[in-house]
């Protein structure tokens, strides 16, 4: 192959292309449970979080909520992803040797969002929330109608392998996806740059700005516990009984649970099966959708 502009730019095509089929046929679950906000700074403040004004009778004026300002910040981070092409692989026309690597790129950028949310519910247990709390914590702090503040809980302790039951709802979802640049395909093939011109090859990668970060705790029950038909029917009561400050119902509807590979197994029976392990009918076949997912492990 003749190496000019026209037949550089031809290559870069091609691989953006098998970066974009792969991309594009990657499977994701993250945008099931993470809600999407396009950042247009460093970073953004969530402070609303912490409280959502309900709908009372329009008697006289409005009643003017101001939301409450916990404090709580999403910082985009920025990632990258590199490979190096040889001119003399273009020019020997060896462009087929590449196409699993610009694949894999392409699949590891459509299915990195689903690392950085996914990692969220495994490390909610460590990591805070709006309120300062733990995302899953035994002692989130609620005030009734009359101010008085007490502990609420969204996590089954135990020693068991974690899983996890959500309600994905509403708008408002109990993770967020940060996306201040979307993933890119980018290249350096200038005869003259200097990296090109001293190293006599190019370069191709993908970059973003993004970040994940934890939404409304109330949307949310981790358990530690064994996944047992017991312990779902009390993570789903626990979660539909969940109120905002001012002792406001949420009206909170378990809609999917998270497991990793290891309690697939238990999840399809508790989710799918028609009679429980004695030969009754299960209640809780189709009461929520389920993810396994690798990153929550």
């Amino acid at each position: 192959m003749i190496i000019n502009s026209e037949t550089v730019e031809l290559a870069f095509k091609g691989f953006k292309a098998i970066y974009s089929e792969a991309y594009l046929s990657a499977p994701v679950n993250w945008d099931k449970i993470a809600m999407k906000v396009n950042s247009s700074s460093r970073d953004e403040a969530y402070g609303w979080l912490g409280q959502l004004p309900k709908l009372r009778e329009w008697i006289g004026g409005r009643h003017v909520k101001n939301l409450k300002a916990y404090g709580f910040t999403i910082t985009n981070r920025k990632f990258e992803s590199t490979v190096s092409v040889m001119r003399d692989d273009l020019a020997d026309d060896r462009l087929g040797i590449f196409k699993p690597a610009f694949s894999e790129m392409g699949h590891l950028a459509r299915t990195h969002p689903e690392e950085l949310v996914m990692g969220l519910l495994k490390d909610g247990f460590t990591k805070t929330c709006f309120d300062g709390q733990y995302f899953f914590d035994t002692d989130h702090p609620i005030a009734d109608a009359e101010g008085v503040v007490s502990s609420v809980s969204n996590i089954q302790t135990g020693s068991s392998t974690p899983w996890f039951l959500l309600d994905t709802s509403r708008g408002i979802k109990p993770l967020i996806w940060q996306e201040r640049e979307g993933y890119e395909f980018q290249s350096m093939t200038d005869p003259g740059n200097e990296y090109v011109f001293k190293n006599d090859e190019y370069l191709y990668g993908v970059r973003a700005r993004v970040n994940a970060g934890y939404g409304l705790w109330q949307l949310a029950f981790g358990s530690q516990a064994d996944l047992t038909a017991a312990n779902y029917a009390a993570a789903r009561a626990a979660m539909m009984d969940f109120r905002a400050d001012g002792g406001r119902v949420l009206g909170v509807r378990p809609t999917v649970l998270v497991v990793p590979p290891s309690l697939e197994d238990k999840a399809l029976r508790i989710l799918n099966t028609e009679n429980d392990s004695s030969g009754a009918s299960n209640p809780w076949k189709g009461t929520a959708e389920l993810i396994v997912s690798p990153y929550v492990a």
